[in-house]
């Protein structure tokens, strides 16, 4: 198995054991955290395993950041809206 799939299987197991523990400002903090050490695995594992694989891993990634997504596409929508 290439290092960068381990990799993002260490990052799924940090991201789920941390979401277990109790948070006061809703996890955002640990969300910022996966994002930013998420982003350069994910291009590790598209850079060492391929396109298909990268999108894979993004996928499962954004299922354990789905909060965050849906914000950003909210954002994203709104920000697209004709006369906002």
């Amino acid at each position: 198995m290439p290092v960068s799939l381990l990799l993002a299987c260490a990052w799924g197991i940090v991201a789920n054991l941390a979401a277990m523990l109790p948070s006061r400002d809703n996890h955002w903090t640990r969300a910022y955290l996966l994002i930013a050490s998420g982003l350069p695995i994910l291009g590790y594992v598209v850079w060492e395993s391929g396109p298909w694989i990268g999108l894979v891993v993004l996928l499962a990634m954004m299922s354990v950041l789905r909060w965050p997504v849906l914000y950003l596409w909210r954002w994203l929508r709104r920000r697209s809206r004709p006369g906002a």
